[in-house]
């Protein structure tokens, strides 16, 4: 790794489940380190000049996943799993404005809303919140929420059979919320479909 005259390298933070673009902080070789030996994300603090873990005092904290290098070795990618937002102001990412300084609170790539539904979803199967639809749907088991995707994916076939755009987005949104219901009440993760996709790419 290629540090500045300083000792630090750039480190950008990406959410290793959505893709989203958290943050950006800096680190020293010892907050590498101290990333890699304790799996919780630390940076190096130039006001303070000292090594900060992300979220020690907040809760905020970023769970590494995997660190990667650039060609250039001067500038490194941490994929981490956050718990709770990760910009101060309370924003899930830092790159939440706009270069004018309006704030911008949609969230990127979309495809981040996949992963944001399916970690609801989860936290969802953990509580079992009273009152809550996707509760109802986990008390139901295999059997209701199989047939509620069965409907969902018949409805699907008729909105494309009716050539309305409209009715199949809102049918297939249907649907992949259901399909992400299955997946958390059988203990299948998002991820381990994407790897199952990732494979069959690799193989086409």
């Amino acid at each position: 790794m290629k540090y500045d005259e300083n000792g630090l390298i750039p480190a950008i933070v990406q959410h290793s489940n959505t893709g989203e673009v958290l943050m950006l902080g800096y680190m020293t070789a010892a907050a590498v380190a101290a990333t890699i030996a304790t799996q919780q994300v630390t940076f190096y603090s130039r006001s303070r000049q000292q090594l900060w873990v992300k979220g020690e005092t907040s809760g905020n904290t970023l769970a590494l996943q995997q660190i990667r290098l650039d060609c250039d070795g001067d500038a490194l990618l941490v994929l981490a799993i956050p718990a709770g937002p990760t910009c101060h102001t309370g924003s899930a990412s830092c790159f939440a404005w706009n270069v004018d300084g309006s704030e911008n609170a949609e969230r990127v790539p979309a495809l981040t809303m996949l992963g944001r539904l399916s970690d609801l979803v989860v936290s969802r199967k953990e509580q079992m919140p009273e009152g809550s639809y996707t509760t109802k749907l986990f008390s139901g088991g295999v059997d209701r929420i199989g047939k509620k995707i069965g409907e969902e994916a018949a409805e699907m076939i008729i909105a494309a059979k009716n050539n309305s755009t409209p009715e199949l987005m809102w049918e297939t949104a249907d649907f992949f919320y259901h399909a992400l219901v299955l997946l958390a009440n059988q203990g299948v993760s998002l991820n381990m479909i994407m790897a199952e996709l990732a494979g069959r790419h690799k193989d086409a």
